[in-house]
């Protein structure tokens, strides 16, 4: 029996006003599902609407967007619901994780808020909870972790500080938007691994975004594939690479294997 949806997206529109008065649809109609334990990519070009569906799946379209139709359901909770999930159901690790932290309050501190904010742990028992929370991330030394500033991180600490305040709120999803962007190599793959990792051990869904498929080959179950501002084919990752039948995804299939031979690296099929 397969495993019920986490995560909904049905009928997502999100527009933006033009100067003449009018409104340019830039996600057009998106809708997928995301069962607990399942790995989903997101793949397109860019300006292909995958980071604004992300966006919108939260209620956090920037202004002057906004949602024109669609529902999202978490765990069966509809869209009325979703803002009041954020950070909680609901974990969203960002492109660039030294810009999205506070730069003015410690790690620490920022955890530890986010963990009374979602009733999860309190006083004594919340740093606690965020030493371990770190240590989960693979930071092998929470404490002077626990006590830095953003700007005094590595950036694949950085992230893995990212991915600790997603997993504080002790979601049923997370989604991931080009979380190793600003990273070398090396540390990309570390991250990702660290991403699976705690995914498959926590039964979260996860969604992650990219703009670049050979990236999420290895890692992913299904793919969606993204094109002005809509899903133009998805399925099974080995299937898509094997035959794809859109134009952009053919696009996204030859960039992959042109990245991937220069560097050697084995083909697709489906994650470990």
């Amino acid at each position: 029996m397969a495993a019920e949806p986490v995560l909904e997206v049905a009928g997502l529109r999100v527009g933006f006003p033009t100067r003449d008065g009018g409104l340019r649809t830039v996600v057009d109609g998106v809708s997928f599902s995301l069962a607990e334990g399942e790995r989903v990519g997101l793949v397109g070009g860019s300006g292909s609407g995958k980071s604004l569906t992300t966006l919108a799946v939260l209620g956090l379209v920037p202004e002057p967007g906004r949602v024109l139709a669609g529902s999202v359901s978490v765990a069966g909770r509809d869209s009325a619901e979703v803002a009041r999930l954020r950070g909680g159901a609901v974990g969203l690790v960002l492109q660039e994780a030294a810009s999205a932290l506070n730069p003015v309050y410690s790690v620490g501190f920022q955890l530890v808020e986010t963990l009374r904010a979602h009733g999860v742990a309190r006083g004594a028992r919340a740093r606690e909870a965020a030493l371990s929370l770190l240590a989960e991330v693979a930071l092998d030394e929470p404490e002077p972790v626990l006590a830095a500033y953003p700007h005094q991180l590595s950036g694949g600490q950085a992230q893995r500080v990212m991915l600790a305040l997603a997993l504080a709120g002790e979601p049923q999803v997370l989604l991931a938007d080009e979380p190793t962007t600003a990273l070398d190599p090396a540390t990309q793959a570390r991250v990702l691994e660290l991403l699976v990792r705690v995914t498959d051990r926590r039964r979260l869904g996860l969604l992650l975004v990219s703009h670049d498929l050979g990236l999420v080959a290895g890692l992913v179950h299904r793919v969606l594939v993204m094109d002005a501002g809509r899903i133009v084919e998805e399925g099974p990752v080995a299937e898509v690479f094997a035959s794809p039948s859109h134009a952009a995804t053919r696009r996204l299939v030859a960039a992959a294997e042109r990245r991937l031979g220069a560097v050697g690296e084995a083909t697709w099929g489906s994650p470990a």
